[in-house]
């Protein structure tokens, strides 16, 4: 650790101070923009291992992956479904969605916890979880001793999401506590969820991550008011997928020309103030740097802070509820001899 030292006062009164590097503060993140191997789970933690390595070579210790990025996104897809109608080829669509997501914990976990321990480095990445018949937009977080320190489920997909992914609850609301700091993830437009982000502020979230799906223009301005409402430093990774990533008999709204763009990134970081730091980027795969210094995150608390001398709970109060829910529960009867 580096440390300068200074002599203050007198040399009578012979007084030492170790006064830290600003730059012990400062923590080094990365948000990664790319396209996955579309519904090939193998091909797919290969490219997260390769795009990993990049990040961390560049010095990052966090590293943000996109929403659904290990699983896929399934951009343009109606899984043969209309109101009172359901289609064969529909429902074999689904299978080959359903045996590309992963378990939780599993194989695919254990690969990605090698990929964080072997970077020393925080990992967050959306991944479409399997759970029994049901599907779900999860988030991981990995540690840089490959620990999986914790997941948060998609609490409300958007529109035709409902149809292929189930809601999460109030279970896997995780702010983690990390030594690079309080580490939590919120999925696409989960972010316009007002109560939920104030649920995340609660928990003093620092290095808010936002994985996600979104790629208009309108996304950007949502990142940095949620930066400078929250303030904490927002981290948006989004897929950058053209028509050529994703299967040859996949037909997404009849997109025929493999360059066609699918999802069209506008990956992002914001400082505390609202500030981008870097992105958006929209041009292809990249992948964004930033120097976060946390000690941002109290300057920034000077005027405002949602939930401590701005939150005035004399007239508004949030009920969160984190017990998990399920569908069924049994109770252990006591047997008589």
């Amino acid at each position: 650790m580096d440390r300068e030292i200074y002599e203050l006062g007198s040399e009578d009164e012979a007084r030492r101070v170790t006064v830290e590097r600003r730059h012990m503060t400062i923590v080094r993140a990365s948000v990664v923009q790319a396209a996955p191997v579309a519904f090939e789970l193998e091909p797919t933690l290969d490219r997260v291992a390769e795009l990993a390595a990049l990040a961390a070579a560049d010095g990052a210790r966090l590293v943000v992956f996109p929403e659904a990025f290990v699983g896929g996104y399934p951009k343009g897809s109606d899984f043969g479904a209309r109101v009172g109608r359901r289609t064969a080829e529909g429902r074999e669509w689904f299978r080959r969605y359903h045996a590309g997501a992963i378990d939780v914990p599993g194989p695919a976990v254990e690969r990605l916890g090698a990929v964080a321990r072997g970077h020393a480095i925080h990992l967050v990445i959306g991944v479409i979880e399997r759970d029994g018949g049901t599907l779900y937009c999860t988030v991981l977080f990995l540690g840089p001793d490959g620990a999986l320190l914790g997941k948060h489920r998609k609490l409300m997909p958007t529109a035709m999401e409902r149809l292929i992914w189930g809601f999460g609850d109030g279970s896997t609301l995780p702010v983690i506590e990390t030594p690079i700091g309080r580490i939590g993830a919120v999925i696409c437009w989960e972010n316009y969820m007002p109560l939920l982000r104030t649920a995340m502020y609660a928990k003093r979230i620092q290095l808010y991550c936002a994985p996600t799906v979104d790629d208009r223009e309108s996304w950007t301005p949502t990142m940095r008011h949620i930066a400078l409402e929250g303030r904490c430093f927002v981290l948006s990774a989004n897929q950058f997928a053209r028509r050529r990533d994703y299967p040859a008999d996949y037909a997404p709204e009849q997109v025929d020309d493999p360059d066609a763009v699918l999802i069209g990134g506008g990956s992002c970081i914001v400082g505390p103030l609202g500030e981008l730091l870097a992105g958006p980027a929209r041009d292809g795969e990249a992948i964004l740097n930033a120097d976060l210094d946390l000690e941002d995150i109290t300057r920034g608390t000077f005027d405002f802070d949602p939930v401590g001398h701005y939150a005035r709970p004399d007239v508004f109060r949030l009920i969160v509820d984190e017990r998990a829910r399920h569908a069924v529960t049994t109770d252990e009867v006591p047997r008589e001899d």
